[in-house]
Protein backbone atom coordinates (compact mmCIF):
# COMPACT_ATOMS: atom_id res chain seq x y z
CA UNK A 1 0.00 0.00 0.00
CA UNK A 2 1.44 3.56 -1.15
CA UNK A 3 0.53 6.56 0.68
CA UNK A 4 0.82 10.39 -1.44
CA UNK A 5 0.93 13.15 0.30
CA UNK A 6 0.48 16.64 -1.01
CA UNK A 7 1.96 18.86 0.95
CA UNK A 8 2.94 18.71 4.97
CA UNK A 9 3.65 20.77 7.07
CA UNK A 10 5.04 20.49 11.26
CA UNK A 11 4.32 22.19 14.05
CA UNK A 12 5.68 22.15 17.43
CA UNK A 13 3.87 21.31 20.40
CA UNK A 14 3.51 23.68 23.24
CA UNK A 15 4.63 22.52 26.78
CA UNK A 16 1.25 22.79 27.41
CA UNK A 17 -0.49 20.29 24.66
CA UNK A 18 2.69 17.99 25.66
CA UNK A 19 1.29 18.24 29.25
CA UNK A 20 -2.35 16.90 27.60
CA UNK A 21 -0.97 14.50 25.22
CA UNK A 22 0.75 12.85 28.36
CA UNK A 23 -1.97 13.64 31.18
CA UNK A 24 -4.41 11.95 28.41
CA UNK A 25 -2.45 8.85 28.51
CA UNK A 26 -1.92 8.38 31.86
CA UNK A 27 -6.03 8.64 31.95
CA UNK A 28 -6.62 5.99 29.31
CA UNK A 29 -3.73 3.54 30.10
CA UNK A 30 -3.70 4.50 34.11
CA UNK A 31 -7.42 4.66 35.00
CA UNK A 32 -10.89 3.43 34.80
CA UNK A 33 -14.64 4.25 35.59
CA UNK A 34 -15.88 2.43 38.57
CA UNK A 35 -19.73 2.04 39.25
CA UNK A 36 -20.94 0.64 42.62
CA UNK A 37 -24.17 -0.75 42.71
CA UNK A 38 -26.09 -0.61 45.90
CA UNK A 39 -28.88 -3.07 46.81
CA UNK A 40 -30.80 -4.38 49.59
CA UNK A 41 -30.92 -8.31 49.76
CA UNK A 42 -34.11 -8.25 48.15
CA UNK A 43 -32.19 -6.92 45.18
CA UNK A 44 -33.78 -3.21 45.44
CA UNK A 45 -31.58 -0.63 44.51
CA UNK A 46 -30.63 2.11 47.33
CA UNK A 47 -30.43 5.58 46.68
CA UNK A 48 -28.83 7.59 49.26
CA UNK A 49 -26.57 5.29 50.52
CA UNK A 50 -23.06 6.49 51.95
CA UNK A 51 -20.04 5.16 49.69
CA UNK A 52 -16.18 5.25 50.75
CA UNK A 53 -13.62 4.35 48.41
CA UNK A 54 -9.64 4.15 49.19
CA UNK A 55 -7.10 3.03 47.11
CA UNK A 56 -5.07 0.64 49.43
CA UNK A 57 -2.54 -0.67 46.48
CA UNK A 58 -1.39 0.57 42.69
CA UNK A 59 -1.41 -1.79 39.98
CA UNK A 60 1.32 0.34 38.68
CA UNK A 61 5.01 -0.96 39.76
CA UNK A 62 7.27 1.71 40.81
CA UNK A 63 9.99 1.71 42.38
CA UNK A 64 13.62 2.06 43.54
CA UNK A 65 17.06 0.39 43.91
CA UNK A 66 18.37 -0.52 46.99
CA UNK A 67 21.48 -1.78 48.56
CA UNK A 68 22.57 -3.48 51.56
CA UNK A 69 22.44 0.02 53.83
CA UNK A 70 18.67 -1.00 54.07
CA UNK A 71 19.25 -4.09 55.71
CA UNK A 72 18.76 -3.58 59.22
CA UNK A 73 18.07 0.35 58.90
CA UNK A 74 14.42 0.61 60.35
CA UNK A 75 14.15 4.53 59.48
CA UNK A 76 15.18 3.84 56.02
CA UNK A 77 12.92 0.64 55.72
CA UNK A 78 9.93 2.47 56.86
CA UNK A 79 10.69 5.82 54.33
CA UNK A 80 11.16 3.18 51.09
CA UNK A 81 7.77 1.17 51.90
CA UNK A 82 6.02 4.16 52.69
CA UNK A 83 6.23 4.85 49.07
CA UNK A 84 7.57 2.09 46.86
CA UNK A 85 5.70 -1.23 46.07
CA UNK A 86 8.71 -2.42 43.66
CA UNK A 87 12.91 -2.93 44.18
CA UNK A 88 15.87 -3.91 42.91
CA UNK A 89 19.27 -4.56 44.27
CA UNK A 90 21.72 -2.04 43.14
CA UNK A 91 25.12 -4.86 43.61
CA UNK A 92 23.87 -7.95 45.58
CA UNK A 93 22.88 -10.00 43.02
CA UNK A 94 25.96 -9.43 40.51
CA UNK A 95 28.12 -12.21 39.95
CA UNK A 96 31.41 -10.23 41.27
CA UNK A 97 29.35 -10.08 45.17
CA UNK A 98 28.15 -13.61 44.85
CA UNK A 99 30.80 -15.48 43.57
CA UNK A 100 34.41 -13.65 44.61
CA UNK A 101 36.31 -17.21 43.99
CA UNK A 102 35.53 -20.20 42.14
CA UNK A 103 32.58 -21.84 44.10
CA UNK A 104 32.30 -20.06 47.15
CA UNK A 105 29.23 -19.05 46.60
CA UNK A 106 27.52 -16.26 49.18
CA UNK A 107 24.22 -15.06 49.04
CA UNK A 108 24.13 -13.60 52.33
CA UNK A 109 23.57 -9.92 51.87
CA UNK A 110 20.53 -10.67 48.94
CA UNK A 111 19.13 -12.78 51.56
CA UNK A 112 18.68 -10.72 53.76
CA UNK A 113 17.45 -8.10 51.55
CA UNK A 114 14.45 -10.12 49.96
CA UNK A 115 13.58 -10.81 53.49
CA UNK A 116 13.05 -7.10 53.89
CA UNK A 117 10.72 -6.89 50.22
CA UNK A 118 9.33 -10.57 51.21
CA UNK A 119 8.06 -8.83 54.36
CA UNK A 120 6.24 -5.59 52.91
CA UNK A 121 5.02 -7.73 50.03
CA UNK A 122 7.37 -5.44 47.56
CA UNK A 123 7.92 -6.88 44.07
CA UNK A 124 11.91 -7.33 43.56
CA UNK A 125 13.39 -7.24 39.64
CA UNK A 126 16.52 -9.62 39.73
CA UNK A 127 19.55 -7.93 38.50
CA UNK A 128 21.74 -9.45 36.67
CA UNK A 129 22.68 -12.35 35.95
CA UNK A 130 25.15 -11.51 33.27
CA UNK A 131 27.15 -8.21 32.71
CA UNK A 132 28.53 -7.41 29.58
CA UNK A 133 31.05 -5.26 30.86
CA UNK A 134 34.63 -7.07 31.54
CA UNK A 135 35.05 -4.43 34.46
CA UNK A 136 32.55 -5.97 36.43
CA UNK A 137 32.89 -9.41 35.57
CA UNK A 138 34.41 -11.68 38.83
CA UNK A 139 38.63 -11.62 38.05
CA UNK A 140 38.88 -15.02 38.00
CA UNK A 141 36.81 -15.77 35.40
CA UNK A 142 38.33 -13.48 32.97
CA UNK A 143 40.75 -15.85 32.37
CA UNK A 144 39.00 -19.14 31.79
CA UNK A 145 39.26 -21.13 28.82
CA UNK A 146 36.18 -21.05 26.56
CA UNK A 147 35.41 -24.93 28.49
CA UNK A 148 35.68 -23.70 31.52
CA UNK A 149 33.84 -20.17 30.57
CA UNK A 150 30.76 -21.92 29.37
CA UNK A 151 30.52 -24.45 32.47
CA UNK A 152 30.51 -21.38 34.72
CA UNK A 153 28.01 -19.59 33.29
CA UNK A 154 25.79 -22.53 33.20
CA UNK A 155 26.79 -23.46 36.93
CA UNK A 156 25.82 -19.39 37.48
CA UNK A 157 22.49 -19.01 36.03
CA UNK A 158 21.64 -22.24 37.46
CA UNK A 159 22.39 -21.73 41.01
CA UNK A 160 21.20 -18.28 41.36
CA UNK A 161 17.91 -18.75 39.45
CA UNK A 162 17.18 -22.40 41.19
CA UNK A 163 17.99 -20.82 44.17
CA UNK A 164 15.93 -17.85 43.78
CA UNK A 165 12.80 -19.61 41.95
CA UNK A 166 9.77 -17.55 42.11
CA UNK A 167 11.20 -14.70 44.19
CA UNK A 168 11.95 -12.03 41.63
CA UNK A 169 9.27 -10.83 38.71
CA UNK A 170 11.97 -10.24 36.14
CA UNK A 171 16.23 -11.54 35.88
CA UNK A 172 18.04 -9.29 33.70
CA UNK A 173 19.69 -11.94 31.52
CA UNK A 174 22.07 -9.79 29.34
CA UNK A 175 22.92 -6.32 31.14
CA UNK A 176 24.48 -3.97 28.86
CA UNK A 177 25.28 -6.14 25.45
CA UNK A 178 25.04 -3.44 23.25
CA UNK A 179 27.69 -1.66 24.69
CA UNK A 180 30.36 -4.55 25.47
CA UNK A 181 30.67 -8.38 24.21
CA UNK A 182 32.64 -10.06 26.72
CA UNK A 183 30.77 -13.38 26.51
CA UNK A 184 30.36 -13.11 23.17
CA UNK A 185 33.70 -12.67 22.39
CA UNK A 186 34.66 -15.42 24.49
CA UNK A 187 31.72 -18.11 23.52
CA UNK A 188 30.41 -16.80 20.16
CA UNK A 189 28.06 -15.02 18.44
CA UNK A 190 25.02 -17.50 20.25
CA UNK A 191 26.62 -16.58 23.79
CA UNK A 192 23.65 -14.57 24.81
CA UNK A 193 20.92 -16.71 22.85
CA UNK A 194 22.14 -19.66 25.17
CA UNK A 195 22.09 -17.54 28.52
CA UNK A 196 18.20 -17.06 27.73
CA UNK A 197 17.40 -20.90 26.77
CA UNK A 198 19.50 -21.57 29.83
CA UNK A 199 17.74 -19.32 32.27
CA UNK A 200 14.36 -20.43 30.92
CA UNK A 201 14.84 -23.92 31.49
CA UNK A 202 16.03 -23.48 35.32
CA UNK A 203 13.21 -21.25 35.98
CA UNK A 204 10.71 -21.47 33.49
CA UNK A 205 8.57 -19.08 35.42
CA UNK A 206 11.01 -16.43 34.93
CA UNK A 207 10.40 -13.51 33.13
CA UNK A 208 13.19 -12.84 31.15
CA UNK A 209 14.58 -9.28 30.11
CA UNK A 210 17.35 -7.65 28.22
CA UNK A 211 18.68 -4.19 29.91
CA UNK A 212 20.68 -1.66 28.35
CA UNK A 213 21.60 1.88 28.54
CA UNK A 214 21.77 5.38 26.13
CA UNK A 215 18.87 4.30 24.37
CA UNK A 216 16.10 6.38 25.65
CA UNK A 217 18.74 9.27 26.72
CA UNK A 218 20.41 11.78 24.38
CA UNK A 219 24.13 10.39 24.66
CA UNK A 220 25.54 8.91 21.41
CA UNK A 221 23.99 7.94 18.32
CA UNK A 222 20.56 7.07 19.77
CA UNK A 223 19.11 6.59 16.36
CA UNK A 224 21.75 3.80 15.67
CA UNK A 225 21.83 2.68 19.43
CA UNK A 226 17.71 1.86 18.93
CA UNK A 227 18.07 0.20 15.76
CA UNK A 228 20.46 -2.14 17.24
CA UNK A 229 18.40 -2.86 19.82
CA UNK A 230 15.33 -3.72 17.65
CA UNK A 231 17.60 -5.90 15.27
CA UNK A 232 19.13 -7.92 18.47
CA UNK A 233 16.08 -8.50 20.30
CA UNK A 234 14.35 -9.33 17.10
CA UNK A 235 17.27 -12.01 16.70
CA UNK A 236 16.99 -13.14 19.89
CA UNK A 237 13.51 -14.36 19.94
CA UNK A 238 13.58 -15.43 15.98
CA UNK A 239 16.38 -18.00 17.85
CA UNK A 240 14.24 -19.66 20.27
CA UNK A 241 15.13 -17.08 23.48
CA UNK A 242 11.67 -16.36 25.59
CA UNK A 243 12.95 -13.16 25.65
CA UNK A 244 9.84 -10.98 27.64
CA UNK A 245 10.73 -7.61 28.81
CA UNK A 246 12.96 -4.69 27.40
CA UNK A 247 14.54 -3.08 29.82
CA UNK A 248 15.62 1.27 28.98
CA UNK A 249 18.17 2.58 32.14
CA UNK A 250 17.32 5.88 31.53
CA UNK A 251 20.34 7.45 32.86
CA UNK A 252 19.90 11.25 31.74
CA UNK A 253 21.65 14.45 31.72
CA UNK A 254 19.15 16.68 29.81
CA UNK A 255 16.07 14.51 28.66
CA UNK A 256 14.70 15.00 25.08
CA UNK A 257 11.33 14.08 25.86
CA UNK A 258 10.05 13.62 22.48
CA UNK A 259 13.06 11.83 21.57
CA UNK A 260 12.27 9.39 24.50
CA UNK A 261 8.73 9.04 23.13
CA UNK A 262 9.81 7.94 19.38
CA UNK A 263 12.35 5.49 20.95
CA UNK A 264 9.84 4.21 23.54
CA UNK A 265 7.63 4.11 20.12
CA UNK A 266 9.66 1.95 18.33
CA UNK A 267 10.66 -0.60 20.77
CA UNK A 268 7.01 -0.92 21.41
CA UNK A 269 6.47 -2.06 17.78
CA UNK A 270 7.96 -5.44 19.01
CA UNK A 271 4.99 -6.17 21.60
CA UNK A 272 7.18 -6.93 24.05
CA UNK A 273 6.86 -5.05 27.63
CA UNK A 274 8.87 -2.42 28.26
CA UNK A 275 10.36 -1.17 31.73
CA UNK A 276 12.11 1.91 32.59
CA UNK A 277 14.80 0.41 35.15
CA UNK A 278 17.41 2.79 36.14
CA UNK A 279 16.00 6.50 36.23
CA UNK A 280 18.21 8.92 37.63
CA UNK A 281 19.59 12.04 36.35
CA UNK A 282 23.03 13.06 36.43
CA UNK A 283 25.10 14.26 39.52
CA UNK A 284 26.43 17.10 37.37
CA UNK A 285 23.47 19.00 37.42
CA UNK A 286 21.69 21.02 40.19
CA UNK A 287 19.27 19.17 42.72
CA UNK A 288 16.76 22.06 41.71
CA UNK A 289 17.42 21.19 37.99
CA UNK A 290 17.69 17.21 38.79
CA UNK A 291 13.80 17.46 40.24
CA UNK A 292 13.04 19.03 37.15
CA UNK A 293 14.12 16.65 34.68
CA UNK A 294 12.98 14.17 37.12
CA UNK A 295 9.83 15.28 36.75
CA UNK A 296 9.67 15.37 33.20
CA UNK A 297 11.04 12.11 32.61
CA UNK A 298 8.50 10.38 34.72
CA UNK A 299 5.45 12.21 33.61
CA UNK A 300 6.42 10.86 29.65
CA UNK A 301 6.94 7.01 31.43
CA UNK A 302 4.28 6.83 33.19
CA UNK A 303 2.24 8.29 30.45
CA UNK A 304 3.12 5.86 27.95
CA UNK A 305 0.89 2.79 27.21
CA UNK A 306 3.90 0.81 26.54
CA UNK A 307 5.62 1.34 29.84
CA UNK A 308 4.77 -1.24 32.41
CA UNK A 309 6.89 0.01 35.06
CA UNK A 310 9.09 2.19 36.31
CA UNK A 311 12.17 2.23 38.94
CA UNK A 312 14.52 4.71 40.12
CA UNK A 313 18.75 4.02 40.55
CA UNK A 314 18.59 5.60 44.00
CA UNK A 315 19.96 3.48 46.23
CA UNK A 316 21.35 5.29 49.32
CA UNK A 317 24.88 4.98 50.72
CA UNK A 318 26.61 7.21 53.36
CA UNK A 319 28.18 8.76 50.71
CA UNK A 320 25.67 9.27 48.18
CA UNK A 321 23.96 7.43 45.86
CA UNK A 322 25.24 6.45 42.17
CA UNK A 323 24.12 9.70 40.59
CA UNK A 324 21.08 11.58 42.12
CA UNK A 325 19.61 10.62 45.77
CA UNK A 326 15.85 11.32 47.01
CA UNK A 327 16.85 12.12 50.09
CA UNK A 328 20.13 13.35 52.79
CA UNK A 329 21.09 10.92 55.20
CA UNK A 330 18.79 11.73 57.68
CA UNK A 331 16.02 10.97 54.95
CA UNK A 332 15.15 14.56 54.66
CA UNK A 333 13.72 15.02 51.30
CA UNK A 334 15.94 16.49 48.19
CA UNK A 335 14.24 18.36 45.64
CA UNK A 336 13.97 15.41 43.52
CA UNK A 337 12.94 13.67 46.51
CA UNK A 338 9.79 15.82 46.48
CA UNK A 339 8.87 15.53 43.13
CA UNK A 340 8.39 11.76 43.31
CA UNK A 341 5.99 12.30 46.34
CA UNK A 342 4.16 15.17 44.31
CA UNK A 343 4.04 12.68 41.64
CA UNK A 344 3.02 9.32 43.60
CA UNK A 345 0.11 11.33 44.98
CA UNK A 346 -0.91 12.87 42.08
CA UNK A 347 -0.93 9.43 40.53
CA UNK A 348 -3.15 7.39 43.27
CA UNK A 349 -6.58 7.91 44.00
CA UNK A 350 -6.88 9.84 47.59
CA UNK A 351 -10.21 9.05 49.39
CA UNK A 352 -13.34 9.20 47.91
CA UNK A 353 -16.64 9.57 49.21
CA UNK A 354 -20.32 10.44 48.15
CA UNK A 355 -23.84 8.87 47.57
CA UNK A 356 -25.64 6.66 45.76
CA UNK A 357 -28.08 8.57 43.57
CA UNK A 358 -31.29 7.77 42.63
CA UNK A 359 -30.64 4.43 40.78
CA UNK A 360 -28.61 2.95 44.03
CA UNK A 361 -25.39 4.57 41.87
CA UNK A 362 -22.23 5.63 42.97
CA UNK A 363 -19.36 6.68 39.98
CA UNK A 364 -16.10 7.30 40.11
CA UNK A 365 -13.02 7.44 37.90
CA UNK A 366 -9.36 5.65 39.59
CA UNK A 367 -6.29 4.68 39.05
CA UNK A 368 -6.03 0.73 38.78
CA UNK A 369 -5.53 -1.39 42.11
CA UNK A 370 -7.13 -2.48 45.16
CA UNK A 371 -9.87 -0.67 46.88
CA UNK A 372 -11.36 -0.51 50.80
CA UNK A 373 -15.10 -0.12 50.41
CA UNK A 374 -17.54 1.29 52.95
CA UNK A 375 -21.11 1.21 52.19
CA UNK A 376 -23.55 2.16 54.86
CA UNK A 377 -27.28 2.88 54.41
CA UNK A 378 -29.71 3.60 57.80
CA UNK A 379 -28.52 1.09 60.04
CA UNK A 380 -26.68 -1.45 57.98
CA UNK A 381 -23.12 -1.24 56.74
CA UNK A 382 -20.46 -3.76 55.03
CA UNK A 383 -16.97 -3.51 54.63
CA UNK A 384 -15.69 -4.81 51.40
CA UNK A 385 -12.76 -4.78 48.61
CA UNK A 386 -12.62 -4.66 44.73
CA UNK A 387 -10.26 -4.42 41.79
CA UNK A 388 -9.73 -1.84 39.50
CA UNK A 389 -7.96 -3.73 36.88
CA UNK A 390 -6.92 -2.60 33.27
CA UNK A 391 -9.91 -2.57 30.60
CA UNK A 392 -11.57 -0.22 27.98
CA UNK A 393 -15.30 -0.52 30.01
CA UNK A 394 -16.57 0.33 33.34
CA UNK A 395 -15.94 -1.46 36.32
CA UNK A 396 -19.16 -2.44 37.77
CA UNK A 397 -19.03 -4.05 41.26
CA UNK A 398 -22.34 -5.10 43.39
CA UNK A 399 -23.19 -4.52 46.91
CA UNK A 400 -25.84 -5.78 48.68
CA UNK A 401 -27.04 -4.40 52.64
Amino acid sequence: MKILVRSASLQAFTDEQWRMHQEDGIRIKRKRWVTIHVSDAQGQRLPGASVTVKQISKDFPFGSAIAQTIIGNLPYQKWFTERFNAAVFENELKWYVTERKPGQLNYTLADEMLSFVRANQILARGHNIFWEDPRYTPSWVVNLTSSELRAAVKSRIQSLMSRYSGDFVHWDVSNEMLHWDFYEERLGPNATLQFFVTAQEADPHATLFMNDFNVVETCGDVNSTVDSYVSRLIELKQGGARLEGIGLEGHFSKPNLPLMRAVIDKLATLDIPIWLTEIDISKTIDHKTQAVYLEEVLREGFSHPSVNGIMLWTALHPNGCYQMCLTDNNLNNLPAGDTVDKLLQEWGTGEEEGETDEHGNYSFEGFLGEYDVYVRHGSRSINTTLSVCPSDETRHFNVQL
